[in-house]
């Protein structure tokens, strides 16, 4: 019950429009009751001629009403008939149209704003969540799982209200003609209840385990997607393809078990009515044939008993529904409960512009607390205007290091400061715009030339785009576009050479013109021209800037002004080229392995 009220939290800021929704369902519930309850005895007056007789008494309005139709002729009855059964129909299905339009609404603003906050929530989410969760899940979370709570809200509640509205009208009938028989008949619902229940607690279960498998399906489409050219290069299509297809099948055998489980709902509902309908034939029947009840009341109320059978059924499959969308929730809830370990301080300050140096002082680092230790007691100052670059083999924590000033990451302990102000005090917003970044792995989006390299600039004139362009050696293939700058390059890029992306992302961080710039190895995909080219152009971004350079290849570092040779978390080397050839052993080996091969 709790996981069900925390997931009708969904429908906060719409209350107003789902209550306005419930009353109009609850108006052409009660016209449809109505026809039922007015029609068949009516129906009995003109054409039997005789009284309509209730063997108990009534409340007040409802003897009027009976004794305004026994005394009436059958003639005008049947005159009257048609013209209050269209008048009912039409009055029916005005409210039905117009609740099933606004629970409509409602769950399709549920579905809007849920989607919305999941995804500002990853957003907002700090890196290491990322490296933890798989793309393809998260993916999962924010159109599958988002989808079941839709459902849920647009066909579950509506469901729910409607449904247990009906019910309680059409037991009111029965009980005002016969409280007894309808009494006993109602003692027998905890046996259909129980079975019903349990199917529910069966059913969020193995929905959970089908969210989870369609997460697993997610995350394989869009890892071999995305490598579709590293397949097709090994001629793994035949495994890719078996892969897939054992993870489809077992997702297959979750949802026939979930099949199975909802088409029981039916023969039990229906069983449970069979039984109610023989129990009215045989105890209420004999009261017709003894001239105490009419005929056509006792059809009103064998069809109010019988018409509890539909709505049952329906809440059967209404609380299949509910268990698979607080399932769902559940997943959902996980990314909007998760707080990010890398946070803004309520009360932090905007950082001025860097004038001095960057100091990272006895900092440590661990992704996880009681997980190895990638950074150890780094101790290190990045003065303004200098080219420092970071060396070191593979998963020394070269890349780790320079997470931490733009605050990726926090350091597990010590501290890192700009100008001695700790950069926990600092905004985001005022310490990232100081920072631009180059990845070793480009990173652009389907989207136009222009807009790739104006990312986060988008005001930027067309002539500064293609200035910074020109800077970084990319506008001369640009231009030989079909469209030029308003090309379209595809998924990551896809319609470029590895070249020409590391080209556009070089010219996206030019345009940002930061007093800081961090390049990730940002030359490693260029041919030699353009390395060449490329690296003058940097050298000329160096100037009144700071640069932190993560180098695999030693032939981009030989002008830097410090260079920091990273081996197992901690710092072995610190200088120029020259002086860490004689006093670095590391760095001399890694220089050697790459100049006399």
């Amino acid at each position: 019950m709790q996981n069900y009220l925390k997931m009708l939290k969904f429908l906060k800021g719409h209350r107003k429009l789902f209550g306005v929704a419930v009353g109009t369902m609850m108006i052409a519930s009660f016209f449809e009751s109505f026809q039922l309850s007015l029609m068949v005895p009516m129906t009995d007056r003109m054409f039997n001629n005789k009284k309509i007789v209730i063997p108990n008494e009534l409340p007040a309005f409802v003897e009027n009403l009976i004794d305004t139709l026994n005394n009436t002729d059958p003639q005008t009855l049947f005159k009257l008939f048609p013209i209050l059964f269209i008048v009912m129909l039409l009055a029916k299905h005005f409210f039905s149209f117009w609740y099933q339009y606004l629970m409509n609404d409602v769950s399709q603003r549920v579905l809007r704003d849920v989607r919305n906050k999941v995804y500002t929530k990853i957003q907002n989410l700090s890196l290491d969540y990322f490296s933890k969760k798989r793309t393809g899940e998260l993916i999962s979370r924010i159109t599958n799982d988002v989808g079941i709570i839709e459902n849920a809200i647009s066909y579950g509640l509506t469901d729910l209200f409607r449904q247990s509205c009906m019910i309680f009208i059409y037991v009111g009938i029965a009980f005002m003609i016969n409280p007894k028989a309808a009494l006993i008949i109602f003692m027998i619902g905890p046996f259909v209840g129980f079975p019903l229940s349990r199917i529910g607690k069966k059913l969020r279960k193995i929905s959970k385990q089908a969210q989870e498998k369609v997460a697993d399906i997610n995350s394989l489409l869009l890892e071999t997607i995305a490598g579709i050219q590293l397949i097709k290069a090994f001629r793994t299509e035949n495994y890719e393809i078996e892969r897939f297809g054992k993870n489809n099948h077992d997702y297959y055998k979750l949802r026939m078990k979930a099949s199975k489980r909802i088409l029981l709902i039916s023969p039990i509902t229906e069983i449970f009515g069979g039984i109610c309908g023989i129990a009215i034939i045989l105890w209420v029947g004999r009261t017709v044939m003894e001239g105490n009840l009419s005929f056509g009341v006792f059809i009103l109320f064998f069809g109010s008993i019988m018409s509890i059978i539909s709505p049952v059924k329906k809440l059967g499959n209404v609380n299949a529904l509910i268990q698979q969308a607080i399932s769902a929730s559940e997943r959902v809830y996980d990314i909007l409960d998760t707080q990010p370990t890398v946070k803004e301080k309520d009360d932090a300050i905007a950082l001025p512009e860097m004038q001095k140096s960057i100091c990272i002082k006895d900092v440590a680092f661990s992704y996880e607390a009681g997980s190895e230790v990638i950074l150890k007691k780094i101790n290190l100052e990045i003065k303004k205007g200098e080219l420092v670059a970071i060396v070191g083999p593979t998963g020394t924590g070269k890349t780790t290091l320079a997470n931490l000033i733009p605050r990726f990451y926090d350091p597990s302990s010590g501290q890192v400061t700009m100008d001695g102000i700790d950069l926990k005090k600092g905004t985001f917003e005022s310490l990232r715009k100081q920072i631009g970044i180059v990845t070793q792995e480009t990173i652009l989006f389907n989207d136009t030339v222009r807009n790739n390299i104006a990312y986060g600039h988008n005001e930027a004139e067309q002539s500064i785009i293609e200035e910074a362009a020109r800077k970084a050696f990319a506008h001369r293939f640009i231009v030989k576009m079909p469209e030029g700058y308003n090309t379209m390059i595809g998924d990551r890029g896809f319609r470029l050479s590895g070249g020409e992306k590391q080209r556009m992302a070089i010219a996206r961080a030019i345009l940002r013109n930061p007093p800081i710039l961090i390049l990730d190895e940002a030359t490693s995909q260029l041919d030699s021209e353009s390395e060449k080219f490329v690296q003058e152009a940097v050298d000329k971004l160096m100037q009144d800037r700071t640069v932190i350079a993560i180098a695999h290849r030693l032939s981009t570092v030989k002008k830097a002004d410090k260079i920091v040779v990273l081996d197992h978390g901690k710092i072995v080397g610190l200088g120029r080229h020259e002086e860490l050839l004689n006093t670095c052993p590391l760095y001399k080996r890694l220089h050697d392995m790459q100049f006399q091969m």
